[in-house]
């Protein structure tokens, strides 16, 4: 199980308390706030940052290089643009494939909550899988915001049949599930999450 901070609206001074109590892996939204914060924090010896928000196809480029793991990659059109670039930097990316579980409009990802949609999203799983810049570790997904953590107990159920299913593939490993936040990790871990991505839990409410 890998824990991985989310630093979104967080300080330096933040970070480095994080860091000190034994944090490693550090995740951001936006390329905007991600650049100077891994540029500012180079003296912290063994961080892993991690790209947990959406990727803008015109800035593919830009995740290249800072990061140790992409959780976003959401449509095959940005896999592809990541492959070109990895290539031409001569690197595999590791990333993960984010899947759209919910079926919430403001959610991005690969379309899983229509079950006829399965088949189409697996084919283009597999395929961005199997692209020579890209290191497929698995899947990622983002729960819906609710009350009660066991309503959405369905969703990381899903998103872990759907890797169970891909593992069958000649490409990818399928063996992450980057799933659960601060309000829904522990049910997230009960269905087979590797990674969670925390921020409240550990820095508290934001101002």
């Amino acid at each position: 199980m890998r824990l991985v901070a989310v630093t979104k609206g967080r300080s330096l001074e933040a970070i480095r308390s994080a860091y000190q109590a034994g944090a490693r892996d550090f995740g951001e939204n936006r390329l905007e706030e991600a650049l100077p914060k891994v540029d500012a924090l180079q003296d912290l010896q063994g961080v892993r940052w991690h790209m947990i928000g959406h990727v803008q196809s015109r800035k593919a480029q830009a995740v290249i290089g800072p990061f140790d793991l992409i959780h976003s990659v959401d449509r095959l059109k940005l896999a592809t643009r990541l492959d070109h670039f990895a290539a031409a930097a001569q690197v595999r990316l590791r990333s993960l494939l984010e899947c759209n579980v919910s079926g919430e409009p403001s959610k991005e990802g690969w379309d899983l909550a229509r079950p006829e949609a399965w088949p189409e999203a697996s084919r283009e799983l597999v395929q961005a899988a199997g692209l020579a810049g890209l290191e497929v570790l698995g899947l990622m997904t983002m729960a819906p915001l609710v009350d009660d953590p066991e309503a959405v107990r369905p969703v990381f159920r899903r998103l872990a049949e759907l890797a169970k299913q891909l593992t069958g593939s000649d490409v990818g490993r399928w063996t992450e599930l980057s799933m659960g936040m601060t309000d829904d990790f522990e049910v997230a871990i009960e269905e087979g999450a590797t990674i969670v991505r925390i921020g409240r839990a550990i820095f508290g409410e934001t101002a």
